[in-house]
């Protein structure tokens, strides 16, 4: 029996609202790719992303441009030279992980070396909002060992003291989403390092950040929209101390660990990252973040609700999936 695929697409309400620098949105909407084959299905969700230009019908026109040679039986390698990376190619790599441990009987995890993947301590993310939002969202969190809390205004500083006020014994990530300008960046790194602040995510728009390799990192940097591919690390060495894999950027999971592995042979720090999804994109994504050192998968925590089955969520600590939801 040859494969088949299809595409579905799923909306899921979002707990209030989530707020960047670049907008607010009151819903997540994700495009679910499942192959069939021999009465085994495999799935994979994807959250396009408008940053990257991607829109829910041109990442279902970009699978079925595919669809002949997927059904055809192409492989996750072939993968990466029919595919673009980006939203549309993770959905499918993903789906064909999950179809094959369908078909074999055997786990991701253990087809990866994971005999006994763990439970990880994720980020849990606060919008941006005014100051006094932002520390009310923070006291409520504050017991949550590990925050992350968007940023990218004009007026950052404020924002910045009242989260480590209302939060303060959490460790704290801090994601200006290319918010900052040449004109802010340094005085807004040494508040974040005065109040405490772990880790910055991308300071700086992408194409605009070469000042980084000038200017102090008193906290690591992390790089996110400046870095999508493997190929990508070269470009960022010398600029930013870690980079942020989502696996909607580098196209499914089979990119991401060879992005993994390669940035840890560079000695960049290892962030796992994800869009707002439900637990389907974030169950490869556990997986991936085995061993990382920041981990940002709380998609399913930002939502209203979520597919069920999901992901087990105990506090701040996300379980790696069960069969029935992935892998």
């Amino acid at each position: 029996m040859g494969r088949k695929v299809t595409i579905g697409t799923e909306q899921f309400p979002i707990a209030g609202k989530f707020t960047i620098s670049r907008g607010s949105r009151t819903a997540a909407d994700v495009l679910v790719c499942t192959i069939s084959q021999d009465g085994h299905s495999g799935r994979g969700e994807c959250v396009p992303y408008a940053r990257y230009a991607e829109t829910m019908d041109g990442v279902r026109d970009t699978i079925e441009a595919a669809r002949v040679v997927i059904e055809a039986g192409c492989s996750r390698d072939d993968l990466l030279g029919l595919m673009p990376a980006g939203a549309a190619r993770n959905a499918v790599d993903c789906a064909l992980w999950d179809l094959a441990a369908k078909i074999s009987g055997v786990r991701v995890a253990a087809s990866l070396g994971l005999a006994d993947p763990q439970p990880l301590e994720t980020a849990y993310t606060l919008s941006l909002g005014t100051a006094e939002e932002m520390e009310a969202a923070a006291r409520a969190a504050s017991l949550r060992p590990l925050l992350k809390f968007k940023v990218g205004t004009d007026n950052d500083e404020s924002r910045i003291r009242a989260v480590r006020r209302g939060a303060p014994d959490s460790r704290l990530i801090l994601d200006a989403n290319e918010g900052w300008t040449e004109a802010n960046v340094v005085r807004n790194m040494d508040i974040a390092a005065e109040c405490g602040v772990a880790l910055v995510e991308q300071p700086l728009p992408s194409g605009k950040d070469g000042l980084l390799a000038r200017i102090p990192h008193p906290i690591p940097i992390c790089a996110d929209e400046s870095l999508h591919l493997t190929s990508d690390l070269d470009h960022i060495a010398g600029l930013y101390d870690a980079v942020n894999i989502k696996l909607d950027k580098t196209g499914g999971l089979t990119e991401a660990l060879a992005l993994r592995d390669k940035a840890k042979s560079m000695g960049l720090g290892i962030m796992v990252g994800c869009m707002v999804g439900s637990s389907l994109a974030m169950a490869p994504a556990v997986l991936l973040a085995q061993g990382a050192d920041f981990v940002d998968l709380d998609g399913p925590l930002l939502l209203a609700r979520d597919r069920s089955p999901g992901l087990a969520y105990q506090g701040s600590l996300v379980f790696p999936p069960e069969p029935a939801l992935w892998g």
